[in-house]
């Protein structure tokens, strides 16, 4: 039994990529890896732009990795030639410290509902083991695409 899909329109995750060019998650080096039926995933390297003067994983840059997840995932979920997804409130707890290597974010829905989607991330480092945990809150929102800008075969 296949399980049905979320999402509104499912891009590949090289279109993903692409529609982040110029953005602060090309500069973080934040590259979307899978859409499943119920998740999207993403990397994002350990490297100067990411870490903290100790040498660590910067709490912000999981945050940054957190909410691009889950407005790209809010984004895909509705009719985005009417909605706009906007982060509305994020809540990280930063569990284990990374020191280098890849981090990985996989992102699910709690609740997709007209107005609001709630989305649980939990980041992981190379090992699998879980360094951050965040759950964010998106308004939908009536409105124009975020910049002007088309999800190429999204639409």
């Amino acid at each position: 039994m296949t399980k049905e899909t979320i999402w509104f329109s499912q891009p590949e995750a090289e279109q993903l990529n692409n529609f982040g060019k110029g953005t602060m998650s090309e500069f973080l080096g934040i590259r979307f890896k899978e859409i499943g039926n119920d998740f999207i995933s993403a990397t994002m390297p350990h490297s100067p732009r990411t870490m903290q003067p100790y040498g660590f994983m910067h709490g912000g840059a999981n945050v940054v990795l957190a909410e691009t997840l889950g407005s790209v995932a809010s984004t895909l979920v509705v009719d985005h030639s009417k909605y706009q997804c906007v982060g509305l409130e994020v809540n990280a707890s930063h569990l284990r410290s990374v020191r280098g290597g890849v981090v990985t974010a996989l992102c699910r829905p709690v609740r997709l509902g007209r107005t609001t989607h709630v989305w649980q991330i939990d980041i992981t480092d190379d090992r699998g083991k879980i360094t951050c945990s965040c759950r964010l809150t998106v308004a939908v929102i009536a409105g124009r695409q975020p910049h002007e800008a088309q999800i190429s075969g999204v639409a």
